[in-house]
């Protein structure tokens, strides 16, 4: 009798929007060493709009792929990695990389705007992801205690900063997106499952 043999696991490609993502992340700030940091100033970095520089809408939210160095953009993909298949699967990846385009829009958008400054990273994104993953089962009438601590100890902490550090980090941009992930949790349902097994986006 012939004993059955194991199958190998294999890889799979679990969270596409996630991970095209962390792929183009890595390959911008791999672009940005080779260049001396010139691409992502150019492309990657957020600035004040101006119809005599196109680029300028397009950075509005591109700033997201581009980071200040390897350790911020492996702190923020740490983050990115964990909690982003969970809110794909959760929510769908077309709505993902809506929920994305919002939190990089909010971001650049309030620094500009309340501080007129540019910022590049997926801080923003981070927060939006931290704020809506603490937002779980959610039902009419309630408010989950994890998001109301969640908020409490992380958007304090920007807020302190905001007002009491002095430091080169756009904590406007960090609040900003968790205040998207915040709204999107309460007023976006998670995707629903149909009778075949197969998740509708």
């Amino acid at each position: 009798m012939q004993t059955q043999r194991k199958k190998l696991a294999r890889i799979t490609f679990n969270s596409p929007v996630v991970l095209c993502f962390v792929f183009i992340c890595v390959a911008v700030q791999a672009t940005s060493t080779l260049t001396g940091g010139m691409t992502t100033h150019a492309l990657f970095s957020s600035r004040s709009v101006s119809l005599a520089d196109p680029l300028s809408f397009f950075c509005l939210v591109s700033y997201i792929f581009g980071h200040a160095g390897w350790d911020h953009l492996i702190g923020n993909m740490s983050y990115i990695l964990l909690l982003g298949p969970l809110l794909e699967e959760k929510y769908g990846s077309v709505r993902l990389m809506g929920i994305m385009l919002a939190s990089a829009l909010a971001g650049s958008i309030a620094n500009l705007a309340l501080l007129h400054t540019g910022v590049v990273g997926a801080s923003g994104v981070v927060f939006t992801f931290i704020l809506l993953s603490s937002i779980t089962g959610l039902r009419d009438g309630e408010v989950p205690l994890t998001f109301i601590l969640v908020a409490v100890l992380y958007l304090g902490q920007q807020l302190y900063g905001a007002f009491f550090v002095r430091e080169n980090i756009s904590y406007l941009g960090h609040i900003a997106g968790g205040v998207v992930g915040g709204v999107v949790g309460f007023i976006m349902p998670a995707k629903q499952q149909s009778t075949s097994g197969y998740g509708i986006l």
